[in-house]
């Protein structure tokens, strides 16, 4: 229970530093950009897995 304390801690630690920071301006571009690129990957793989299908075994 201890080691999960300190892991929170820990946690709130570096979003402090980062929230009170100037680094946070920074960061939501950042999260921005990864989400939109997650967003088009996804997309990519949901329609390529409606195209290609599943194969049927070879006989």
């Amino acid at each position: 229970m201890l080691g999960w304390a300190l892991t929170f801690l820990v946690i709130a630690l570096i979003a402090a530093a980062l929230g009170f920071g100037g680094i946070a301006g920074t960061a939501i571009g950042i999260a921005k950009l990864i989400f939109f690129v997650a967003i088009i990957l996804f997309v990519v793989s949901l329609i390529y897995g409606l195209v290609a299908g599943r194969r049927p075994p070879a006989l």
